[in-house]
């Protein structure tokens, strides 16, 4: 090594130990560039590595998001599994409505997972995601960018050592050359061409050897100045920038990681709120008052059946008569009693008949919800929600048809907007919902006005005289029926009528048949019956054919006259039609479905009208 190479190097290596020194010493400046430069490969290794962290924290939330999305729809899967239906009689329970409570706060706790899932997924995965790739590239440019400037020092180096060889080549040759020269100067053997030409080659070899002395220093020159700046500035600014990427990625680790405890701490009032509300639906629970629901429920009204009284039937061997009492009369069984066919009375049709003629004007048939088969206390439950329905259907229609209107002076001011006529059917649409949901009204409000008695949505609310009562009674417990006719008729005349029980079986008012609410009349067909029974003939049973159904020859007695308030079509049917102000004669008062019958004054016509048309002015 020449004095000049030496001197470069060790000025290079004295800079670079003094640097060091001066890096040592201050710990604040502590830097790749400057601690790290002789790591390359270690420092390509160490930031793959931390990419790759990243890359798995990104995944690992990502996977958590899919986790909170599993679980949330498995909760709502769960309330939907377990979520009671809507029409649940049982959601009066206080402890069914806790329940039901106590699964919407289930609900809203998947909702809560849902977002944390949502925002993780948005907040978080995303930006893990493209923080990890813009890191990528960068740390593949700076390696890039640090494999050239390497691969430039090496590509100097390579040059310097050419160039050293070179000159070294030279200063052999330059060497040999005056040898040879000194050689023959001193032979006085040769001529002195030959000594010439000696010298003149050892001067070439000489200037030769100062050329690539010259270009050794030259490349010496710059390599070190290379080397210098590679290792001074160009290599401690790359590793500087990848340090700080390094340090990037740390930093976004922290920041997400901080970004999904946020996440799931921002919900947590949500879903302590949601916890509260289970409590507060479990604090709901009354027992008590569940149990008193359960008897509201399940009331019947009825009292509990009488002592079964002792049959002494010894009297009845020894021919005695059975002492007065002692036998059991058949409507103190409460099983009789609640026996619509057995207790059908006398003198008027069974509800098989009903059922028959009822085919013959179906076309008034309105609801066929039958409230004979309830108790007492759930047939007032039940007409309350009807009335409640109806009042609520009301309101909407009525609602409609005020907009109708409005509409309707809206194009009557102004044509262009629209046609006024095409609201007419609407309206009239409306107006016939209406009063069929008013007729419907006022047949509940008539069957709550009943207080508690037993009747039927299509049972008639005629009166029937005790006589045909007790004589159809005593009939089905098998005894004659001993009453008297003119007793009939005298009760009958003075306007005794014992409201019909709530087991006869009747059809529905729209079919035209009035005998039920007539039975009690004078010239009905239960006198008849008890005409035939005191004389000893068999009355006139429910059962046989068709032909049995046959309308009665005599009309229908009067009960009272009306007037009509409105005309009225008869578009079917079954029914009259009549004008405003015509006298009418009733001869079957409205049964709770909203039409009556009448007969014409001047004719025996008869047939069904709407109850509202109609002011009944006396009873006869």
């Amino acid at each position: 090594m020449t004095v000049l190479e030496r001197d470069s190097h060790c000025k290079g290596h004295q800079e670079i130990q003094s640097r060091t020194r001066r890096n040592h010493h201050s710990n604040q400046n502590m830097a790749w560039g400057t601690e790290l430069w002789d790591q390359f490969d270690n420092i390509a290794l160490h930031t793959q590595k931390g990419l790759d962290f990243l890359d798995k924290y990104g995944r690992l939330i990502r996977d958590r998001s899919d986790v909170e999305n599993r679980y949330a729809a498995d909760l709502r899967s769960l309330v939907k599994k377990y979520q009671l239906k809507k029409k649940d009689d049982d959601m009066q329970f206080t402890s069914h409505s806790a329940y039901r409570a106590m699964l919407a706060e289930v609900g809203d706790l998947a909702g809560q997972h849902e977002v944390v899932a949502e925002q993780l997924a948005a907040s978080v995965v995303s930006d893990v995601t493209a923080t990890a790739r813009t890191l990528k590239d960068e740390r593949k440019r700076l390696l890039h960018e640090a494999t050239r400037l390497q691969n430039q020092l090496n590509n100097q180096r390579q040059q310097l050592e050419k160039a050293k060889k070179n000159y070294e080549k030279s200063a052999r040759e330059a060497e040999k050359a005056l040898e040879n020269y000194h050689k023959a100067d001193a032979d006085l053997n040769l001529s002195r061409a030959e000594v010439e030409k000696q010298k003149m080659n050892s001067s070439l070899r000489d200037q030769q050897c100062e050329d690539n002395k010259n270009e050794y220093a030259n490349q010496l020159q710059k390599t070190n100045d290379l080397q210098h700046e590679h290792y001074a500035r160009l290599l401690p600014a790359i590793y500087d920038e990848l340090q700080a990427l390094d340090e990037r990625r740390a930093r976004c680790q922290q920041d997400h990681l901080r970004r999904a405890v946020d996440i799931e701490r921002h919900v947590f009032p949500i879903i302590h709120t949601c916890l509260d509300g289970m409590v507060r639906a479990a604090d709901t629970i009354d027992a008590e008052k569940d149990s008193q629901l359960v008897i509201e429920r399940y009331k019947s009204g009825f009292e509990p059946p009488d002592s079964i009284p002792f049959e002494d039937l010894s009297s009845a061997r020894n021919g005695e008569a059975p002492p007065a009492g002692s036998a059991t009369m058949v409507h103190s069984s409460p099983a009789i009693a609640d026996s619509p066919r057995g207790l059908t009375i006398k003198g008027t049709l069974s509800a098989a008949k009903f059922k028959k003629r009822g085919g013959i004007f179906g076309i008034f048939s309105g609801s066929k919800e039958d409230l004979d088969s309830l108790p007492p206390n759930q047939r007032r439950k039940r007409i309350r929600q009807k009335l409640d329905d109806l009042t609520s259907k009301i309101n909407q229609e009525t609602a409609t048809r005020d907009g109708l209107m409005k509409m309707k002076g809206v194009y009557e001011s102004n044509p262009a907007l629209g046609d006024p006529m095409t609201i007419e059917s609407q309206l009239r649409e409306n107006t016939q919902r209406l009063e069929k949901l008013r007729l419907e009204l006022h047949k509940y409000q008539r069957l709550q006005d009943t207080n508690g008695q037993r009747c039927s949505l299509s049972e008639p609310e005629g009166n029937l005289s005790r006589s045909t009562s007790d004589s159809s009674v005593n009939q089905l417990g098998g005894a004659p029926a001993p009453a008297a006719p003119a007793a009939a008729a005298a009760a009958a005349g003075a306007g005794h009528s014992a409201t019909l029980p709530s087991h006869i079986s009747s059809n529905s008012p729209e079919s035209g048949l009035g005998s039920t609410s007539h039975a009690s009349l004078p010239g009905s067909d239960s006198d008849v019956d008890d005409s035939r029974a005191a004389n000893g003939a068999p009355p006139v049973t429910d059962g046989g054919d068709d032909s049995e159904l046959a309308f009665v020859d005599d009309p229908l007695p009067v009960i009272a006259s009306a007037s009509a308030l409105y005309p009225f079509d008869a578009s079917s049917e079954g029914s009259i039609p009549m004008q405003e102000g015509e006298r009418l004669l009733v001869i079957e008062l409205d049964q709770g479905d909203g039409w009556t019958r009448v007969r014409r004054h001047d004719s025996l016509e008869e047939g069904f009208v709407p109850t509202a048309y109609l002011q009944v002015h006396s009873e006869r």
